[in-house]
């Protein structure tokens, strides 16, 4: 069971996992400009457009919170910070490494929640079950709930609380 807990740990919380997920966006988002376009660099319009793109592809495919994406005025300052070649304009690689650094703790939030959701909140519903036993009516009601459905129930819980209740900045 450790073992398992550690692989689910790394697989989900691993810089390895989020920079490949992060990567498949912003390569997906930068093509679109690419195709699209034409353009093989963005330039600070292009760029913010880009952003949101990306915070939107986050806010659908990765589980958690809503995240807004930062501001005009961010994204601009961190923009002079990644051109590394001073054209005002970013390459694939500078894009990947801006969109890498802006949504580092988005990120951190999001591998947090999945090992709540996973690991955690599973382990909590049974542990309860189990404290349950004693207590005269509900004790027995809950017993008579298979411990899968009961996890499950538990679990859908938790993660309603993880999205109602944390904003992420």
């Amino acid at each position: 069971m450790g073992q398992a807990l550690a692989t689910i740990q790394r697989k989900f919380q691993g810089s390895e996992w989020r920079h490949k997920q992060l990567r498949k966006i912003t390569d997906r988002v930068f093509d679109h400009f690419k195709d699209d376009y034409g353009k093989d660099h963005l330039a600070f319009e292009d760029l913010y457009i880009a952003v949101l793109f990306v915070y939107n592809d986050i806010n659908k495919h990765l589980p958690g919170p809503h995240i807004d994406p930062p501001s005009k005025a961010s994204i601009k300052t961190m923009m002079e910070t990644y051109d590394t070649n001073q054209d005002k304009q970013l390459n694939r690689e500078e894009f990947a490494d801006f969109i890498q650094q802006l949504t580092a703790e988005t990120l951190n939030v999001v591998s947090r929640n999945m090992i709540v959701a996973v690991v955690v909140a599973p382990m909590v519903a049974l542990m309860t079950k189990r404290a349950t036993e004693g207590m005269p009516g509900v004790g027995k009601v809950v017993q008579r709930i298979p411990n899968s459905i009961y996890a499950t129930i538990i679990t859908l819980g938790v993660v309603l609380l993880q999205d109602s209740g944390e904003e992420v900045e």
